[in-house]
């Protein structure tokens, strides 16, 4: 694993550096969209609405609307705001671990003690397991202010961000405002069922099936030579950038950080690719829409 974060649990005068690391991963498979008549890659342009050309990421800014004004924000007004400048996770308060909801939870992250702080880190694990608690705390992480629950897990301390108070939905239906009469003749033979279901939970008795049978069905078409050369499904037309008309994808930029890297001569030849490349990408493109017109027939 790769730590995503770097910074200390602070308490008092008690400083303890940590690493973050994520505490779990997606196993999707990945998919992407083409067309279904030739494998063809299918791509989403930053169109304006307004004068219909295609923006570049530099151009683009966020902004908020309430159904009848937009307030668009600039760079400068996102960094006024409070950002992930603290290194610290500043503990609030110890609380029972009993007091927090699950609903609460959203990310979880392992924290690595650093070489010089194990005791520190030991200690507080020590402390909060005995004491049966949870440490509340506040931190920056990803440009956002967060919330967090520090708890032990084994012998590894968990920090958990948390959702806020205005972010969890009240549950209120109207038919949960009457009870219905329950007997206890239902009482006993729903709790009969139960203990016919009871078990302790084996979180490796259970697996994700569709993703299973996705990757068997994506392996069986590869055997039986259901599959297109990856590099077709790229067309030869590519994204330009507004008003210089300069072609830019996955693989020129990928260049250009090996020659940039190299320095030198590499990277004098590097200034001059993008022209050539541009200039060699403008006839194909003009093609492009003859090419299309063939395929039908």
């Amino acid at each position: 694993m790769r730590a995503i974060w770097t910074g200390a649990i602070t308490f008092g005068l008690v400083n303890v550096p940590v690493k973050v690391y994520s505490a779990t991963e997606d196993h999707d498979v990945a998919l992407h969209q083409v067309h279904d008549a030739d494998g063809g890659r299918i791509r989403y342009k930053r169109v304006c609405e307004i004068d219909g050309k295609t923006i570049p990421y530099e151009h683009i800014a966020k902004a908020y609307d309430d159904g009848e004004r937009t307030v668009i924000l600039t760079p400068e007004d996102l960094e006024s705001l409070p950002a992930e400048r603290s290194r610290e996770i500043d503990v609030v308060e110890f609380v029972p671990n009993d007091q927090l909801d699950p609903l609460w939870f959203d990310r979880s992250y392992y924290l690595e003690p650093d070489s010089k702080s194990l005791k520190a880190y030991a200690l507080l694990r020590k402390t909060l397991e005995d004491e049966d608690r949870t440490a509340i705390v506040n931190f920056a992480l990803r440009q956002k202010t967060r919330l967090g629950a520090l708890r032990v897990r084994g012998n590894v301390l968990v920090l958990q961000t948390m959702l806020w108070h205005d972010e969890i939905r009240e549950a209120d239906f109207p038919a949960l405002e009457t009870t219905p009469r329950i007997t206890e003749r239902e009482l006993s033979l729903s709790a009969a069922l139960m203990e016919s279901f009871a078990g302790d939970f084996e979180p490796e008795k259970f697996s994700d099936e569709y993703q299973e049978e996705l990757r068997k069905l994506i392996d069986a078409k590869l055997e039986q030579g259901e599959s297109i050369d990856t590099a077709a499904t790229f067309g030869e037309e590519q994204e330009k950038k507004a008003g210089g008309g300069e072609v830019i994808d996955l693989m020129e930029a990928l260049q250009r950080s090996v020659e940039r890297s190299r320095g030198g001569a590499a990277a004098g030849a590097e200034k001059k690719a993008p022209a050539k490349r541009s200039a060699a990408a403008k006839e194909p493109a003009k093609k492009t829409p003859a090419k299309k017109a063939k395929k039908p027939a």
